[in-house]
């Protein structure tokens, strides 16, 4: 294992110094960008094609392997590699070359099953491996004990991994038609769209392998036009049409993608198309106002004292975005700076109350018409409201901490932030008191969707009480009033289409939520 990751160690080092070729394109190479999407990021199987004529080729080769019309073709991974789907204990993720070796030293010396996966300019530290038909007690006793040797630490958590070892070749299967192929492959259609897992995009289809040795969709297309496919996501025109919001949002995108080129080069793309990066929709969602956006606004970036910032969005803010370090642990960033949703200026005395909440005159229609503010008319989770029973608060908190926390006690928010958001919160039960903090918050606090599962708390905008019965003068439960949809920092999406209304312009909007950036045209 320390062999292959040094190997890569040194390719990913010569990579960045310029000595090899990782096959992506630098900002200043082309004044058309390319983008590569992982839309397809794990599979041992893909169909690719078109509704046009079409041509598979070999990447490296350039030789044609099939050609074919309006139809669909399956690319498999070859019966000579071995797949292997395991639970996983991730135990941290680092930056630190030294702490990585010294923990896969310590950890293969003591005889346990390593992996190693690369993530955000870091990695992924995994130890153990269990078949996913594995019981929870068998891998909460092995977590524990990893704990206690010093290989995790409490927020550890199992993942679901796929991998495949052996010799992986490609399998391309259409009716009358198998070929063994040990590159990756490439297919481009006569009207510039194709298919993969029957969904349209612009540009160039690839199937290749990912860090992992198992096969990986990519969708190869100019930068531009893979916003095409991202600010309808984003920011669906439908109700959200207005113009200049739509610009707002691509120039966010925009900035956002660009910073991101390389991102994930490992697996063999930048960017996955979903919210772990941007949400991707490809040709199949594209509409006129998105696209009119992007055009109207091609090449320009936000920029802080001359670099591209970290052009973060989110929903829905409840009133007052984040601080960047009040959500995640990082340092404070100049721009990412929490400001009011509300034309009435920069008073802290804006930040929504408990009060607030509570007097609000439906919250639990999950929709509010505040006068003045520029996302309450266009937003259902501008206001909004759950409640759990003692059962289902018990439920909630023994899954997310793993352990059985017995009866409920008291949930305390211990520290806020200006903006009104949660930083520490306490939950005081009958096995134990636990806390979590920041944006974790949200995942430790669920709630019971409709369908009975737990969801993603919206945001940690909130108030939360205890739920007395006043006939008994017992406690039946909690119950939570909150705000906003998102981790609450930089650009609000719906915000944006509060101020469009009002009359802003997109350059207006970036900066208000922005604070101190400029606009730059790129290219």
């Amino acid at each position: 294992m320390l062999k292959k990751l040094g190997m890569f160690l040194l390719v990913s080092l010569l990579a960045l110094s310029g000595f090899i070729s990782t096959g992506f394109t630098s900002f200043a190479e082309s004044t058309t960008q390319m983008i590569r999407i992982g839309v397809v990021p794990s599979a041992e199987s893909i169909s690719i094609g078109s509704n046009e004529d079409f041509t598979i080729t070999d990447k490296e080769t350039g030789e044609v392997i099939y050609t074919g019309e309006n139809g669909e073709v399956n690319v498999e991974l070859s019966s000579s590699a071995t797949i292997e789907t395991n639970f996983r204990l991730q135990t941290a993720w680092t930056t630190s070359v030294p702490y990585m070796q010294d923990w896969l030293n310590r950890a293969e010396a003591a005889g346990y099953e390593t992996y190693v996966e690369d993530y955000l300019d870091g990695w992924r530290l995994l130890i153990g491996k269990f078949p996913t038909d594995a019981g929870w007690s068998e891998r909460e006793s092995f977590r524990q004990q990893m704990i206690a040797e010093g290989f995790a630490a409490s927020d550890s958590y199992w993942r679901v991994i796929t991998v495949s070892s052996g010799e992986s070749e490609i399998k391309v299967v259409a009716d009358g038609f198998e070929q063994i192929v040990p590159n990756a492959i490439q297919i481009s259609s006569e009207n510039g769209v194709i298919k993969i897992n029957g969904s349209q995009y612009r540009g160039i289809g690839e199937v290749g392998f990912n860090s992992a040795g198992t096969l990986a969709g990519i969708n190869e297309l100019p930068l531009e036009e893979y916003l095409y496919g991202v600010v309808p996501r984003e920011l669906p025109p439908v109700p959200y049409g207005e113009l200049e919001a739509q610009k707002s949002q691509a120039v966010a995108a925009r900035t956002y993608a660009i910073s991101g080129l390389g991102k994930r080069s490992a697996d063999g793309y930048d960017l996955l198309p979903t919210t772990s990066d941007q949400v991707y929709g490809g040709y199949d969602v594209e509409h006129p106002i998105s696209t009119q956006a992007v055009q109207e606004t091609e090449g320009v970036v936000a920029t802080y004292n001359g670099k591209l910032i970290n052009a973060v969005y989110h929903s829905t803010t409840g009133g007052y975005t984040a601080n960047n370090e009040d959500v995640w642990a990082s340092d404070p960033v100049p721009y990412l700076r929490g400001v009011p949703d509300s034309q009435r200026g920069k008073a802290i005395e804006n930040v929504p109350t408990l009060e607030v909440f509570k007097s609000h005159a439906n919250p639990k229609s999950l929709r509010a018409q505040r006068n003045g503010d520029f996302e309450a008319d266009w937003s259902k989770y501008h206001r909004w409201y759950f409640q759990w029973t003692n059962e289902e608060i018990s439920e909630v908190l023994s899954d997310y901490f793993s352990t059985d926390v017995g009866e409920v006690y008291e949930i305390n928010v211990l520290e806020r932030s200006n903006s009104g958001r949660v930083l520490e919160i306490e939950f005081v039960t009958e096995n134990g008191t636990f806390y979590e903090f920041k944006d974790r918050i949200r995942w430790s606090l669920k709630y019971i969707n409709a369908n009975g599962g737990q969801s993603v708390l919206l945001s940690t905008l909130f108030y939360v009480e205890p739920v007395i019965d006043n006939s008994t003068k017992t406690l039946t439960g909690f119950e939570v009033y909150g705000g906003g949809w998102g981790h609450g920092v930089g650009l609000s999406q719906t915000g944006a289409m509060g101020m469009a209304v009002k009359g802003h312009t997109y350059d207006e909007i970036l900066k208000h939520y922005y604070q101190g950036i400029e606009l730059e045209e790129r290219y």
